[in-house]
């Protein structure tokens, strides 16, 4: 079954309580409004959001260099989440890493648990578990799909991925995140039975698709329609005694600005 979380059930409580199914007709500083906080866009440094909590007043401040709409509504759902969770607690400002660790990697971080349980919520407020399965149950795991669940609901391309990977009622899939050149982490469906390779703290393979991106400095390689490309099992995925190198299909989502790369791996 999907893991349902604190988390999880505070979002579907607040929009239960609010009267809503979703927020994604909503602009997000007249959502933040309604709590009885003000959402703020303004140049922010050395941090994409922040939360000020203060006597009388509530502050969400949003970086406006931000460039793209769907990062910002996920930055502020984030601090909502902070909001409605942890009020009382101590909290850094959230910089772009904090928007990306997954359930197993809040050790990381300082604050992790509390940055987890913030993009819980912002998954849950943004990508309501019902509508999002019924959007995406039956359907075939590709890019396109990707786009058009986040089209859907506002969202970017790597927080839509992540969302998915937490249904295993969905097509298994396995992402690895790429920092600076470096793999940072990964994580898989437990319905695809593959173990990574020992590329964690290492540079992607070299016959990956991500490593074409890093040769091309973050820049497209692929148009649309060629983003899915075929690599053998063994260029992520360590190969036991008995297994055969067969085909799988690699994705990249890279974003320059914060030098990561996002790859989703998996086989038909």
């Amino acid at each position: 079954m999907t893991r349902v979380t604190n988390a999880h059930l505070k979002a579907q409580q607040l929009l239960e309580n609010c009267g809503l199914d979703e927020i994604t007709g909503m602009e997000m500083d007249l959502f933040v409004s309604g709590l009885g906080a003000m959402l703020i866009e303004e140049k922010l440094t050395n941090c994409d959001g922040k939360i000020i909590f203060g006597n009388n007043k509530v502050v969400i401040k949003v970086d406006s260099t931000i460039q793209f709409t769907e990062r910002k509504r996920f930055v502020a759902a984030h601090e909502i989440g902070h909001l409605i969770m942890h009020r009382n607690m101590q909290l850094p400002d959230d910089i772009f890493s904090n928007f990306n660790i997954i359930a197993g990697m809040e050790k990381a971080l300082k604050n992790g648990r509390q940055e987890l349980e913030a993009n819980e919520f912002a998954s849950e407020i943004l990508m309501p578990e019902k509508l999002f399965l019924k959007e995406a149950i039956g359907k075939k795991f590709s890019p396109l799909l990707i786009k058009q669940l986040a089209e859907r609901f506002k969202t970017s391309l790597t927080a839509t991925v992540f969302r998915y990977l937490q249904f295993e009622q969905l097509h298994p899939i396995c992402i690895v995140i790429i920092e600076n050149g470096i793999v940072k982490y990964w994580k898989k469906s437990d319905d695809l039975k593959v173990w990574l390779g020992d590329y964690t703290r290492l540079a992607p393979p070299s016959d990956s698709v991500a490593a074409e991106y890093l040769q091309r400095n973050y820049d497209f390689v692929y148009k649309f329609e060629e983003k899915v490309q075929t690599v053998n099992k063994s260029t992520w995925f360590n190969l036991g005694e008995y297994d055969v190198d067969t085909n799988f299909y690699e994705y990249c989502i890279p974003t320059k600005r914060y030098k990561t790369i996002l790859s989703i791996i998996w086989e038909d």
